[in-house]
């Protein structure tokens, strides 16, 4: 399900989001906008999910090294 929402943006992004939308890097002004929220949502779930697995605020990353996986199995 959609809704249908009014949104008021400065000119300087309308203008952004029309040449996006010209030179078809968006179907549309509201698929533009969609993926941005998306994008936006995405980030905010992942500074979420740092901040629980460090204990502490999103900027403070130190000691996150030790919840990632290892790296020296990619080959």
């Amino acid at each position: 399900m959609t809704k249908q929402i009014a949104v008021r943006l400065p000119d300087e992004l309308v203008s952004f989001i029309d040449s996006v939308v010209q030179e078809g890097g968006a179907a549309s002004r509201a698929d533009l906008v969609f993926r941005a929220l998306e994008r936006e949502r995405r980030r905010f779930l992942a500074e979420r999910d740092i901040a629980l697995l460090t204990g502490g605020a999103p900027d403070d990353l130190d000691g996150i090294e030790g919840a990632a996986a290892p790296l020296d199995d990619l080959d």
